[in-house]
């Protein structure tokens, strides 16, 4: 099994993909003779073909309209947006078109496609290359969420994203993708949709995340025993879209509090919603309020100032201690 860090495991799962189904394309901006920005469809080209893993134009609109269609006619598109926020100029066929072919169509049609989104701040980018929209498509019914945290996961989930019958948009973490190995297996393997992992099992407090801050709960987590105590089980979601909410009603009702960590604004974010719904579940279990660390509600700064935003284990543990001594 070889060791691979997360932008070889995305490679691995497209490579896995193209062989296991030939109604799987690959296209996006320079995903074909450069493979991708971040180089995760490298050789691909060159492997399977222009017919199979084509370069589009700048035209983020155009890209995912096209998709539409091959996807409702039998083709499994795999869409690179290059970065996050460049998903706005398709936010029109996104929402308008691609959830709602299966309700519009009653069925009829499908739309199987799959939206990579290298995703979040962290790695010194520019304006609009650092954005957490995951809370925008979450209130849009028809699309799944997925968003991985380590290679493993990364490769499992993308290869059942492509299988799944609906859109998913899939983000990466830019952040993630050269941090750390894993072991991943090479033949195909899936990870089901929907479904949370307890990453550290505890019984103090429950920290809720997912993707980027996967590293930053388990090592909050860490400094909490070590320094507090505190005994903090860690729950990387996984899924949004569809969410595994009995995992964490199953922990927030061991641990009797909660505090949620990810890194877009705080006002109306996905924690709010996951925030709504433990509240909801949970209510008679709770010992303290719900804590939340978040980013600001100012847009993502620019380069050093990328570390004033991003919630940082120092931020967690505060908010680990606030909701234990409550």
């Amino acid at each position: 099994m070889a060791k691979m860090i997360m932008i070889q495991a995305v490679n691995d799962a497209l490579r896995t993909a193209l062989r296991h189904d030939p109604s799987v394309v690959i296209m996006g901006e320079d995903v074909g003779v450069n493979g991708g920005v971040f180089r995760a469809t490298d050789g691909l080209q060159k492997e399977f073909g222009e017919r199979r893993v084509f370069d589009t134009p700048l035209a983020e609109s155009g890209i995912v309209g096209t998709g539409i269609g091959m996807a409702a006619y039998g083709l499994r598109p795999v869409i690179e947006m290059q970065f996050e926020g460049f998903l706005a100029p398709a936010h029109e066929n996104l929402v308008n078109h691609v959830a709602r072919i299966r309700n519009r169509s009653r069925g009829r049609f499908t739309c199987p496609m799959v939206i990579r989104l290298p995703a979040f701040g962290g790695i010194r980018a520019l304006e609009h290359h650092s954005e957490s929209i995951e809370g925008w498509y979450a209130n849009v019914p028809g699309l799944k969420l997925i968003c991985p945290s380590g290679p493993y996961d990364a490769k499992g989930l993308l290869l059942s994203a492509i299988a799944d019958p609906d859109p998913v948009l899939f983000f990466e973490p830019k952040r993630l993708y050269r941090s750390f190995r894993e072991e991943v297996p090479e033949d195909y393997y899936t990870i089901p949709l929907g479904k949370a992992k307890v990453v550290r099992e505890g019984k103090n407090v429950s920290l809720i995340t997912y993707g980027s801050h996967v590293p930053t709960a388990l090592d909050a987590a860490e400094r909490a025993q070590a320094e507090l105590g505190l005994s903090v089980e860690v729950i990387d979601l996984r899924s949004l879209v569809p969410l595994d909410l009995e995992t964490i009603v199953a922990s927030v009702n061991k641990t009797g509090r909660a505090v949620i960590l990810n890194e877009a604004p705080r006002t109306n974010s996905f924690a709010s919603e996951l925030a709504a719904q433990i509240a909801e579940h949970c209510f008679l279990h709770l010992e303290a309020p719900i804590g939340r660390v978040t980013g600001f509600d100012t847009p993502m700064p620019y380069l050093l100032n990328e570390d004033l935003y991003l919630p940082n284990p120092e931020r967690v543990l505060a908010a680990l201690e606030e909701v234990k001594t409550f």
